[in-house]
């Protein structure tokens, strides 16, 4: 197998045992309520706590990767989330302030996570030629659907036997295991591993974009370039829709299952996989599609025409999901439209690696700060729309949103490159 898979492979163990950390409190969420006596909208706090993390360590994360690379970065990343997943089991009820601990440890949460896509993407530039960007970048965010996928089953299954704590000790562990191997695994660069052989960096280096000039070579680019960039601009405000509409999966879509439509816990944990399974389809093969339109028609239609498609169809699906009357076909549809969602995620990171080389980890990383800004709202906000008007009414405005997500890609120009606005 080529090095450059073998990485991307364990990236995207790397996304489903992160995903996988930060779900567990969402299938646990019930048992914590009752052992900590928390309303749905304080805990809608804690979720959006550990989004709030997520979301302001983006950009920070990502300039750490672009000057000391991927390895290292995702290396401490994964430490600190190991840690901070343990020390939510840690959290002892009936303390004073239980509910500003746990919102203290999961805000910690986030932080450490946050490094992880922008770290995975400063590797992609730097690993994966730029025909190949989309398969690259579906296989790691397919871990995010396998994570959260198999999060229902499992989780349910430690917390009924063992308890709830147990579910965080255990992530803790795998995420602790994934980051030592990572570092034993990777290097930064294709010429600096021992077992990348001479045909394989040929094809790596050939497919690369060339860099504009020789200033921007290794050059990280200045904060108000990027800042002041549209398409930078257009990218950010389509992924805040985009992280609005999919954080009502990783929060409260079990309990809306098991409350809302009153499925039993069971039922809950099986339908309650399905977005996620969704996803880890979806990601891939909407990769696949945009890397073979690429090259046929272009980035315009292969980067920009997936991502308007995606997000208008996931429009769609979770607007209408809130229509039909059985639970279980209700599940199906709304994980139709998590599925479309994703279908549009591999041009997010691919594009913002294009346009930004050497500074790709920057880049994406503002984008996913709006991304997980629309995270820390909706995780807030759902429970609250859900108690004034209703539950409806939460999911179409995750919908409207990613309409609205879907036109802005028509601003993008995917053959942008920012590094060009920097020549002296």
């Amino acid at each position: 197998m080529p090095i450059r898979w073998l990485l991307i492979g364990w990236m995207f163990a790397i996304s489903a045992i992160s995903y996988l950390d930060r779900v567990n409190i969402s299938i646990a969420s019930s048992f914590i309520q009752r052992e900590f006596h928390l309303t749905n909208v304080q805990f809608g706090w804690v979720f959006s706590a550990f989004a709030l993390g997520y979301a302001l360590f983006q950009a920070a994360g990502g300039r750490l990767a672009d000057r000391f690379g991927p390895r290292a970065i995702l290396l401490a990343g994964t430490v600190w989330w190991g840690v901070f997943t343990a020390l939510t089991a840690m959290v002892p009820s009936g303390i004073s302030g239980l509910l500003f601990a746990l919102l203290a440890v999961r805000f910690g949460l986030g932080v450490g996570e946050a490094v992880v896509f922008p770290a995975s993407n400063r590797l992609v530039s730097t690993w994966i030629p730029s025909k190949e960007r989309g398969v690259a970048n579906g296989f790691i965010f397919a871990g995010v659907g396998a994570g959260a996928g198999v999060a229902p089953p499992l989780v349910t299954f430690i917390v009924v036997h063992y308890g709830w704590r147990w579910s965080f000790w255990a992530t803790a562990i795998l995420g602790l295991a994934a980051g030592a191997l990572w570092y034993w695994l990777a290097r930064d660069r294709p010429e600096e591993h021992p077992w990348v052989g001479a045909d394989e960096l040929s094809h790596i280096e050939k497919g690369l974009p060339e860099p504009p000039s020789e200033l921007e070579i290794g050059h990280v680019l200045a904060w108000r370039t990027i800042l002041r960039s549209k398409d930078v601009g257009a990218i950010a405000f389509s992924y805040f829709a985009y992280g609005y509409a999919a954080y009502i999966f990783f929060t409260w879509f079990f309990k809306y299952l098991n409350e809302v439509r009153n499925l039993p816990l069971g039922s809950s944990s099986r339908y309650g996989m399905l977005p996620f399974l969704a996803m880890a389809t979806c990601s891939p093969l909407g990769g696949w599609i945009s890397d073979r339109v690429t090259r046929r028609y272009g980035k315009r239609a292969g980067r920009c025409g997936i991502a308007v498609a995606g997000m208008a169809l996931a429009a769609v699906f979770i607007s209408l999901g809130t229509q039909v009357e059985s639970a279980r076909l209700a599940s199906i549809v709304l994980a139709g439209g998590a599925g479309a969602l994703y279908l549009s995620q591999s041009s997010f990171w691919s594009v913002t690696a294009d346009i930004a080389g050497a500074s790709a980890g920057s880049v994406s990383g503002v984008m996913n700060m709006a991304g997980q800004l629309g995270s820390v709202i909706t995780a807030s906000l759902t429970p609250l729309i859900a108690s004034r008007l209703s539950w409806t009414t939460s999911f179409i405005v995750a919908g409207a949103l990613c309409a609205a997500g879907s036109v802005a890609w028509f601003l993008v120009n995917p053959e942008a490159e920012l590094a060009h606005r920097e020549r002296p």
